[in-house]
């Protein structure tokens, strides 16, 4: 297994009501395509289990707009246990930058159960590294997050716009990777929606073009974050 590396991209994200969605949705169809991963009707289930310590370090430095952090997480699609991987997310202002690495089924249950001696061998760097936090810094599973995601790609800068939408969070909960999950919408709006763009060097013009939209300002916004308010 090898983690996968990627250099730092740019992420701005801005929250959308449903009115907004529609329009620039029908402003970017003609000119980017849907992600292939995506279903018949372009969209997926995404869920991810992130980790946290018991005095919140990963929440508290969001909260504090510490500059330069990072998050684990493990994800999956459309409630499919066949594929896990783990991932490392940084954070360094509007830049960021993943990394990730292939998990099987038994090996993120053992995780999950706190069964960490064999994780000190793996042949994934970014796995002994979240064993070596796990120990060091008592990192744990603390939150479930799920969300529809609905994704266009563009070529020139490798831009890739999302649509999230339905962001739920399980409520003082700490069983994952079951079949059933039982969970709260975060939402502040009925129809809210997380609008996220990422490229590399630049964005084009006419991707700019077509997303200003009066009324929305970019702004920060974790996922992880407000679906922690719920425990």
């Amino acid at each position: 297994m090898n983690d996968k590396n990627e250099t730092f991209r740019h992420e701005l994200k801005y929250q959308i009501g449903i009115g907004d969605y529609y329009a620039i949705r029908q402003r970017l169809r003609p000119v980017m395509k849907p992600d292939e991963h995506a279903a018949a009707h372009g969209r997926y289930l995404i869920r991810s289990i992130y980790f946290d310590n018991v005095y919140d370090k990963a929440l508290r430095e969001k909260i504090s707009g510490v500059q330069k952090r990072e998050k684990f997480r493990i994800r999956y699609y459309n409630d499919d246990f066949s594929f896990l991987t783990l991932e490392k997310k940084m954070k360094w202002n509007s830049l960021c930058m993943k990394m990730d690495a292939r998990l099987t089924k038994e090996e993120c249950r053992s995780i999950l159960a706190g069964n960490t001696g064999w994780m000190i061998s793996h042949s994934s760097g970014l796995v002994r590294e979240l064993y070596c936090k796990m120990k060091s810094q008592q990192l744990r599973p603390r939150v479930l997050v799920s969300y529809v995601r609905e994704p266009y790609v563009y070529a020139a800068g490798n831009v890739r716009v999302t649509f999230d939408s339905d962001i739920r969070s399980t409520l003082f909960h700490r069983g994952f990777l079951e079949e059933a999950v039982t969970d709260i919408g975060v939402a502040d709006n009925p129809g809210e929606m997380i609008l996220e763009v990422k490229f590399d060097a630049f964005l084009p013009e006419v991707i700019q073009t077509l997303l200003q939209t009066e009324g929305i300002r970019q702004q920060a916004y974790s996922k992880y974050g407000a679906c922690r308010r719920f425990g």
